[in-house]
């Protein structure tokens, strides 16, 4: 596989990045993005986070927190200070979509009774919620936009949705300022790369190991599908590879503990499955890289 080409290429030389990752939930922007922010927060770099939910629907993990699961207003408000405490241990500056509090709440999965919520998210109207984000980042005024694959990583509607969100609102930016706007890039792994972290989990994660809910951690079989984001090689063109970052992601996952169990290299969700931290993560300038995914592996609709 060629050398994949690093998120300063193009970029100006002669001052520090302004960077911004969008997020559907808490916890994602650590988990999706988390090696990057690190990696450019300390390369002196003006590093970003903007979420567009609070998580209102997201399982619960922590035994003495179980309580909260189910009462969407005082999850929310618990997985707020837990992303608080990301954000300072990652060293970046935290926005909501809408401002004070985001103008939609979390969706759930897909069929889930929080999808019919009237502020649910993934059914919020593209155009509007564009506009908003717009608007939010022409005040930041980044470099680079960070969002997720056309797929949300692995499908979850509010995912989607910030895919869809965020590459509308930078279009928006290019109508409106043109070569000022920002770059947007995508997060894709590659799929020798989910190869090689499959394989290092067999050898790292130990039998019995478990989570706080007592559940005993699963590592994924070598003939499990992947999900979506994992990519032919050749799809993913930049790259951000630092296992010196590491400890700065790791400080962060830490504060979502009803959403993460934090292990020596890896981790767990509520799903008990085995995922690794390998220092490292894949992206793709969009839309340009949509015409590849479409002829490789089809690309949802906007």
């Amino acid at each position: 596989m060629p050398a994949h080409r690093t998120l300063r290429d193009g970029m100006p030389a002669d001052r520090p990045l302004r960077l911004v990752a969008v997020h559907a939930h808490p916890d994602d922007e650590t988990l999706t993005t988390g090696l990057t922010l690190a990696h450019h927060v300390e390369a002196g770099d003006e590093v970003h986070v903007l979420t567009c939910t609070l998580g209102e629907e997201g399982e619960v993990i922590t035994p003495g927190l179980a309580h909260l699961e189910g009462d969407g207003e005082r999850l929310a408000e618990h997985r707020r200070g837990e992303l608080e405490g990301a954000m300072a241990a990652l060293g970046v500056t935290h926005h909501l979509l809408g401002g004070r509090r985001p103008r939609w709440r979390d969706s759930g999965m897909a069929g889930s009774p929080a999808a019919a919520h009237p502020r649910a998210f993934a059914a919020a109207d593209v155009e509007e919620a564009a506009a908003l984000l717009a608007d939010q980042l022409a005040v930041i005024a980044p470099d680079l936009v960070l969002a997720y694959d056309p797929w949300g990583g692995y499908g979850h509607p509010d995912h989607v949705q910030t895919h869809r969100v965020t590459a509308r609102a930078v279009e928006l930016l290019h109508a409106r300022s043109g070569s000022d706007a920002p770059a947007l890039y995508v997060v894709l792994t590659p799929r020798s790369w989910a190869e090689q972290d499959r394989a290092w989990l067999a050898s790292h994660v130990p039998p019995g190991a478990t989570s706080p809910t007592g559940a005993t951690a699963r590592v994924p079989d070598p003939q499990d599908a992947f999900p979506p984001g994992v990519v032919a090689d050749e799809v993913v063109t930049h790259a951000v590879v630092d296992p010196d970052a590491l400890p700065r992601q790791v400080a962060a996952l830490t504060r979502h503990p009803t959403q993460v169990s934090v292990h020596p290299g890896w981790f767990t969700l509520s799903n008990d499955i085995a995922a690794r931290l390998p220092g490292r993560e894949g992206y793709a300038a969009w839309p340009q890289a949509r015409a590849v995914l479409q002829r490789l592996q089809g690309v949802p609709e906007p």
